[in-house]
């Protein structure tokens, strides 16, 4: 009976003493986890039940000069899910997709993914389809409020405005250097879920403050008109493609940069690279005769010619191992400044440039003039051009850059040139930024290139070319226009071929000029000449715009002898 009794007492002790060691065990992890991990477990804890939630901020509208959107927000709901939350994934990529239109069978296996905490069905989903299912209460799915960037206007100056991707951060153009200004600053809400994931509670949240609007100097309406023409241009000369800028030049705001061909921002992503491009900007070309304003503006300025300086002229001329010919046949003559520049004779600007100027001189107004430099406007992608540095100049440079070969400038720097000259000599900066959040943006008042007697003296030998020279396809009626135009060899591989580029540059009304345009073919079928290719292009952007602007004329005579031409030729 005792020796019973001490064995029970014995099991007793001994099942006390491992309670007691599973309890002090037990306690021990306990306080470890409580004292030691505690914070850890803690922060795992809050991240299972606690979500940050990014509020998006609206992105700025992007406006025209007379108020027109141009880049625009909408409303929509992203659609997401939480695959561990989701309870029957089977059913509810069925609702799901019935609801916002997608394949349930693709929808399945992301739903039954429970390695991943967050996946979208579908970004930026049509909100009234989003609500439909947000009321079917669907466990797992989540939504939150976005904006979709659409662009009003669909293909008008797609490439200067750019666009802005699925996350609404700007991408290319515009959108891309002004994202800042326009993108605000996001909110956030911090969130308590329950077990199914459904918000109970908002612990704190962060106000999201909207991005700026922007008013631009671009007038959709003028720069709809210059596409249109430019798609008909390039269709009817078979061409590469064409570019066409608008420019105040008292100011140097842009009223329309035109390419052709274009695409439509809201598609972007199906758009070729080469048709995103903004090729006023970015792209360079050989300008050809375009370039004379350089050569002879020279001259002119530093008084080593005057419009009526004449020199005997051959129809060629040899400089180092090169011979340059004129672009038309014709024998020795004796042409003055004006001839030259009217005429746009090869022969006759680089005589001027040699025997007037000089090489080191000549580069000093390149340089002048800003060729081989950014114009510093806010567009995205411009390019310096490209100039050669006098110290690398061959024997033949002197013979090639006076008539704009062996030089690559862009459309915006080639227009800038002729705005200067219908500023009285100012080149103002280019510009297409007016506004930003409704405050005007100053752009200074440009810098002095000539004196307003050089440029008087350069318009009207300008307005020659028109009249009676190489560009008399620019004219229109009741108005005095002043421009030149440009033929140039394309060069490939280091070598000069058989494509063109066909250009024209002009100012109207010549006798206080309101626009300067350039227009320039990049290689046209059929005829090369711009005279005969680009300078009708600028005639039908101009008369457009002067009309739209409400320009008044400044040659009412030319009109009156226009219209009686006209009538005289309808008269049996």
């Amino acid at each position: 009976m005792t020796s019973g009794t001490q064995r029970a007492n014995s099991r007793i002790r001994l099942l006390v003493v491992a309670f007691t060691c599973v309890f002090a065990v037990g306690l021990g992890r306990a306080a470890w986890i409580q004292i030691v991990d505690g914070a850890g477990y803690e922060a795992m804890a809050s991240r299972q039940h606690r979500e940050t939630i990014e509020i998006p901020a609206g992105r700025g509208t992007i406006y025209d000069r007379t108020g027109e959107p141009l880049a625009i927000g909408e409303q929509a709901t992203s659609v997401y899910a939480d695959p561990r939350n989701v309870i029957a994934p089977k059913k509810a990529a069925v609702k799901v997709a019935q609801q916002l239109g997608l394949d349930p069978d693709e929808l399945y296996p992301t739903l039954v993914d429970r390695t991943r905490r967050f996946v979208f069905i579908d970004r930026k989903a049509d909100p009234v389809k989003a609500r439909a299912l947000q009321k079917l209460g669907v466990a797992g799915i989540g939504f939150f409020p976005e904006e979709r960037r659409t662009y009003p206007q669909g293909r008008v100056a797609s490439q200067l405005l750019g666009f802005a991707g699925t996350d609404n951060r700007g991408l290319d153009g515009l959108e891309r250097s002004l994202d800042r200004t326009l993108a605000g600053k996001a909110g956030y809400e911090i969130v308590v879920r329950d077990p199914a994931g459904q918000a109970i509670d908002v612990v704190t949240s962060r106000r999201e403050r909207p991005g700026r609007n922007v008013v631009l100097t671009l007038d959709h309406q003028l720069q709809a008109n210059a596409e249109q023409i430019l798609a008909s241009a390039v269709s009817r000369w078979g061409a590469k493609g064409a570019t066409a800028v608008v420019m105040n030049p008292r100011t140097g705001a842009i009223l329309a940069m035109a390419n052709a061909p274009t695409f439509d921002a809201n598609r972007f992503s199906s758009a070729p690279a080469e048709e995103r491009r903004n090729r006023a900007v970015t792209d360079v070309y050989e300008p050809g005769s375009t370039f004379k304003i350089v050569t002879v503006a020279a001259a002119l300025e530093d008084n080593v010619v005057t419009p009526d300086t004449a020199f005997t002229l051959a129809p060629t001329i040899k400089v180092a191992d090169r011979v340059i010919r004129e672009a038309h046949v014709r024998g020795t003559e004796r042409m003055t400044v004006r001839q030259i520049l009217s005429e746009s004779s090869n022969v006759g600007t680089i005589t001027i440039a040699k025997e007037r100027l000089g090489g080191p001189e000549l580069a000093s107004w390149i340089d002048r003039f800003g060729f081989g430099k950014k114009t510093g406007s806010e567009l995205p992608g411009e390019s310096a051009g490209m100039v050669v540095p006098y110290q690398d100049w061959s024997g033949s440079t002197i013979g090639t850059v006076p008539i704009g070969q062996g030089i690559a400038v862009t459309p915006l720097q080639m227009v800038g040139a002729y705005a200067a000259i219908g500023n009285g000599g100012v080149m103002p900066p280019a510009h297409v930024v007016a506004k930003v959040g409704g405050k005007k943006v100053r752009h200074g008042k440009g810098r002095r290139i000539v004196s307003r007697h050089t440029a008087d003296r350069m318009t009207a030998m300008f307005r020659d070319v028109v009249v009676e020279g190489t560009g008399t396809e620019a004219a229109i009626p009741g108005y005095t226009v002043a421009g030149k135009t440009g033929t140039a060899n394309k060069a490939e591989g280091g070598r000069y071929v058989q494509k063109y580029v066909a250009s024209f540059v002009g100012l109207v009304p010549a006798r206080n000029p309101r626009l300067a345009i350039l227009v320039m073919v990049d290689e046209p079928r059929g005829q090369i000449w711009g005279g005969v290719v680009a300078a009708p292009i600028f005639r039908d952007i101009a008369r457009f715009a002067l009309q739209y602007l409400e320009v008044p004329p400044d040659a009412p005579e030319s009109k009156r002898a226009s219209s009686l031409l006209a009538a005289a030729a309808l008269t049996p």
